[in-house]
């Protein structure tokens, strides 16, 4: 199959600075590095049917840790002997992966939608062999409008069929306010949920599981942390109706 861009390089040369959380995560054995191989065996591995290709993270409410679960687990996919791994920030209400990377957003997911960019210019390298990221671009006026039309059913088949190599992960936005990402949701073959600990209802994760399809839901990753200054310093805060601060432990 024809390559029109391969963004699988281990040379950082579009990679920046990795936010700190990543840093940690990766390179520090522990608990959370743990954590992220056992899912990445779990996806690789299920217990029955093939490994999804295309996989979704989001969570029920903003400030869950759904980014940071995304980054870390393509990372993850990443270091393993055969995966490769592509990121993709569907979240144009408040892109997120590009920072954790160091990267920049000008142009993304956004400007394919919205101009017809093509896909394969507009990934980039992460700075880690196997790993690459086409981020969500400026973020647009229309965010709603842009992920649930045709087009973008037409970037899951795409990436799909273009990159067969390797696992595609959509980061979207919290389903219970943006509605998109249930429409997205419909169009991968996995979905990966997550909830903070202490923080959505159970009602809320019950609800979203049911809408989603329990069918489809690979793995529920619970986060937990207590919230401190320092916690709220580096995780920053997520925006939609209100601010939500969040962490992941």
């Amino acid at each position: 199959m024809e390559r029109r861009h391969e963004p699988t390089s281990a040379e950082p040369v579009a990679a920046g600075a990795w936010d700190e959380r990543l840093m940690l995560a990766t390179t520090v054995r522990g608990a959370a590095a743990e954590s992220f191989r056992t899912l990445r065996t779990r996806i690789l591995h299920p217990g029955s049917g093939p490994p999804p290709r295309t996989l979704l993270v989001t969570s029920a409410v903003p400030g869950e840790g759904k980014s940071f679960v995304c980054a870390n687990l393509g990372i993850s996919l990443a270091q393993g002997v055969d995966t490769y791994s592509l990121l993709v920030d569907a979240d144009l209400r408040k892109p997120s992966l590009h920072a954790f990377f160091g990267l920049g957003n000008e142009k993304g997911l956004a400007d394919h939608l919205r101009d017809d960019w093509d896909l394969g210019k507009v990934i980039v390298n992460c700075g880690v062999k196997k790993l690459s990221l086409l981020p969500a671009g400026a973020p647009p006026v229309n965010p709603a409008e842009l992920l649930g039309a045709s087009a973008m059913t037409g970037v899951v088949e795409e990436l799909a069929g273009r990159y067969d190599d390797r696992l595609i992960i959509f980061d979207s936005p919290p389903a219970q306010v943006a509605s998109e990402t249930l429409v997205l949701a419909k169009q991968v073959d996995g979905i990966i949920l997550v909830v903070r600990w202490g923080g959505s209802r159970r009602e809320h994760v019950q609800e979203l599981l049911e809408t989603m399809g329990r069918e489809k839901v690979v793995a529920v990753v619970f986060n937990a942390f207590r919230a401190t200054i320092f916690d709220t310093r580096f995780f920053g805060s997520y925006e939609y109706q209100q601010n939500y601060h969040y962490g992941v432990r």
